[in-house]
């Protein structure tokens, strides 16, 4: 194995926020375009790819960046500030893509991932939370299944997707080539448009048993101790990122709303009301920025030291996602409310409000998690552990 104890904080965080940064019209240029393919347009896509967005999550051993989560937290941060859905597709790419890598061993990273370096890499979309069926046979397994909302799709070289195999019920992660799956072209939805989160589904392909790995997993075949956290937690690091980036381009654009209509005849910004409410949701999401900060320094003292996260520390990553989310939804509303006809037209308001309203329903962050992780602090479940999203006995 390649793996590290160590947490690596990588040195190309600050050039990848300049490119990123340097990015920022290009995309929001191409965000309309990019509602209407139902995908990134191919040009804001590339420019991302380029910038190394995806690479930032890859193992080093394997030739990426590897960023420590704090850093990662704050690239999608700063991705997601740019436009909602590019930022939500490059999360979902970037963590699928890594968790691949690092889990995967050197069979399969050979096969996928030797060309980190040059760009020339398999890049990964696919769903985990409702896994297919495979049938165990030699050498592999006979895989099928339904699965939905694989962001990123149509970048897509190869599939990740949960499966549960036939006698054990163990559940484990694939890779696959996306030729092997029929897509369903069923991404009809409110925001998040140019995700293309579609769905897929196939029968009875084989899949070699190198090209998946234990979905509880946390033992990386490649890269440093971040990827001791898990799948699960991985996720959380980018969505966490997704909802602060959503959350502080909404404020923004509502500070240049007041900005230019100030003054006007009776201008609602220029009441004593809008400036609290806009002084409260500016606090709730500092807060919540600044917590969630804490939080994941707290989780990379434990993995520099060598440590594995404590049910604890598990818990309060889940908690830490759902406040950010939710307060992003919240500042949303605050924004609805006081931007008036500009969060009905067509512009950067309206599309974020709209992306955010759906970002908001994925999985990770609904009420279920919310509700196990009151039951984890409050004390009622002193024994347990996460299973994933499920806190059991």
């Amino acid at each position: 194995m390649a793996t590290s104890a160590r947490l690596h904080v990588s040195e190309e965080f600050p050039a990848m926020l300049d490119r990123v940064d340097a990015l920022a019209g290009l995309v929001g240029s191409n965000a309309d375009a990019a509602e209407e393919l139902g995908r990134l347009t191919d040009d804001t896509a590339r420019a991302l790819l380029d910038a190394g967005v995806v690479r930032s999550g890859l193992p080093g051993d394997l030739g990426g960046h590897e960023f420590s989560p704090r850093q990662l937290i704050a690239l999608h941060e700063r991705s997601s500030y740019h436009d909602a859905s590019a930022g939500w597709t490059m999360m979902a790419l970037q963590l699928v893509t890594g968790t691949t890598a690092a889990y995967l061993g050197e069979v399969a990273a050979a096969e996928l991932f030797s060309g980190v370096a040059s760009g020339e890499h398999a890049l990964l979309a696919g769903h985990g939370t409702r896994p297919g069926r495979a049938v165990p046979v030699d050498g592999g397994f006979l895989v099928s299944g339904s699965w939905q909302f694989a962001s990123g799709m149509s970048l897509a070289t190869h599939i990740h997707s949960a499966i549960q195999v036939d006698g054990t019920g163990e559940l484990r992660v694939l890779a696959m080539p996306k030729s092997e799956v029929e897509l369903v072209d069923n991404w009809d939805v409110l925001g998040l448009r140019a995700t293309n989160s579609i769905d897929y589904h196939c029968a009875e392909v084989f899949v070699p048993v190198t090209h998946t790995y234990a979905a509880a997993t946390k033992e990386p075949a490649h890269g440093g101790a971040m990827y001791r956290i898990g799948l699960v937690n991985m996720a959380a690091i980018g969505h966490t990122g997704w909802a602060l980036g959503v959350g502080r381009r909404l404020l923004d654009e509502l500070k240049l709303v007041a900005a230019a209509r100030a003054g006007s005849r009776n201008a609602p910004v220029d009441t004593a009301q809008f400036h609290a409410e806009y002084a409260s949701a500016e606090a709730r999401l500092r807060a919540a920025r600044a917590w969630a900060a804490q939080v994941w320094r707290d989780n990379e003292e434990t993995l520099a030291a060598g440590e594995l996260l404590s049910t604890e520390q598990d818990t309060l990553i889940r908690l830490a996602l759902n406040h950010a989310t939710w307060t992003a939804q919240d500042v949303g509303q605050v924004v609805h409310r006081w931007a008036g006809t500009a969060a009905i037209r067509r512009g950067p308001i309206e599309r974020f409000l709209r992306d955010l309203a759906t970002g908001t329903q994925h999985i990770t962050s609904g009420p279920v998690v919310l509700q196990n992780c009151g039951k984890w602090l409050s004390g009622a479940e002193p024994g347990a552990h996460w299973e994933f999203l499920d806190l059991v006995p």
